[in-house]
């Protein structure tokens, strides 16, 4: 096997909504095999009608029964479920979030085992997937639990003018309050900052901080929590060696072009971080999940039902999120070797500075 090309695990989610699409599209690029392995979890027969159904060309599909039987030439999908599958495009039904379910638990058992690089999700429906099994708000929060480092997982949105992170995911705004607390923003500038550095390859990365409250608080008129909880969590951090600055009132922060002299952006709650992501980059997005030990991106949006079978659906985002899980692998690589042999990288140096 070609070891020097990454195997990335694809779940295929919603089999409804527009994941076999943008999947499809994005893999029938030739070039696309010349830097990693795909192997996609999913249904080989859903994954035929719509590439009949869509008329999308230059993709022929592998069928294997495991890791193992991949061919490194082609696109390779693994049967996850032995139902027959019935596709009703556009369409929330309980034996789709059966069918996500089912392909998310087979990569999660390949991960463990070492049998993959990399995950790259197709967007799920958060209601139609739980189960007994699954009782999560969302991917984040499934692959904390397989994954975590003892650190909280970070939500992190990357396109190529920002990354914003956000402190609080998949909760209601009214518990956002009660839920922020200074050990929580510390915790998640911790991994912030240490993601920015080994996965982006960062040396010095600098973090800017929302507040919580309209005007950052306005100085105790609107709110506390910027004075109480946020400044003190900022203290701490800089003790930790982070280098992060505010906290920034939301509006004129991203209203004011302010966000492109920073390398990471760190939100309060879920809507304050993505709603002006998306209006960005909603296209070309990529959802990655910091702070686990292994390496998961996704696409920035969902299932989109209403694009379902119109062949209308952009595949960016989607490749995006798999050219950004080879980088990050190359990424984390690179800085094992430069920590597993600290002097021979300064010896490096020091010979290329006396030729220069």
């Amino acid at each position: 096997m070609e070891k020097d090309k990454i195997i990335i695990g694809i779940t295929h989610g919603d089999i409804n909504g527009i994941s076999y699409e943008v999947m499809l599209k994005a893999l029938s690029e030739p070039m696309m095999l010349d830097f990693f392995i795909p192997v996609i979890y999913g249904s080989a027969k859903v994954a035929s009608f719509y590439r009949k159904t869509l008329d999308i060309q230059n993709i022929n599909l592998n069928i294997i029964n495991s890791v193992e039987e991949l061919n490194p030439k082609k696109v390779n999908i693994i049967n996850c479920t032995d139902e027959e599958l019935k596709v009703e495009m556009g369409q929330s039904t309980t034996e789709a979030g059966k069918a996500a379910l089912a392909a998310l638990e087979k990569a999660t058992e390949d991960l463990k085992r070492g049998a993959l690089d990399a995950l790259v999700t197709a967007p799920i429906n958060k209601n139609n997937i739980q189960s007994d099994k699954f009782h999560f708000p969302g991917h984040t929060e499934y692959l904390e639990q397989n994954f975590g480092t003892g650190t909280p997982a970070l939500m992190l949105l990357v396109n190529e003018v920002m990354r914003v992170a956000v402190v609080t995911g998949h909760i209601p705004v009214n518990k956002v309050s009660r839920a922020i607390t200074p050990e929580l923003i510390k915790s998640k500038l911790l991994v912030f900052n240490n993601c920015l550095k080994n996965d982006f390859n960062i040396r010095r990365p600098r973090i800017a901080v929302l507040g919580l409250n309209p005007h950052a608080g306005d100085n105790g008129v609107i709110g506390n929590e910027e004075s109480e909880v946020i400044i003190p969590a900022l203290k701490m951090s800089e003790k930790e060696g982070v280098m992060c600055f505010g906290p920034y009132p939301a509006d004129g922060f991203f209203g004011s072009g302010h966000f492109a002299k920073f390398d990471g952006i760190l939100a309060m709650y879920h809507d304050q971080g993505l709603i002006p992501f998306k209006t960005i980059a909603m296209e070309n997005g990529v959802n990655y999940t910091a702070g686990l030990s292994i390496i998961r991106t996704s696409p920035a949006h969902g299932t989109a039902y209403d694009l379902a079978g119109k062949n209308e659906a952009s595949e960016a985002s989607f490749r995006k999120a798999l050219f950004m899980s080879t980088d990050i692998y190359n990424n984390r690589q690179l800085n094992k070797e430069i920590s597993a042999n600290p002097l021979k990288i300064e010896q490096r140096q020091e010979r290329s500075n006396r030729i220069e």
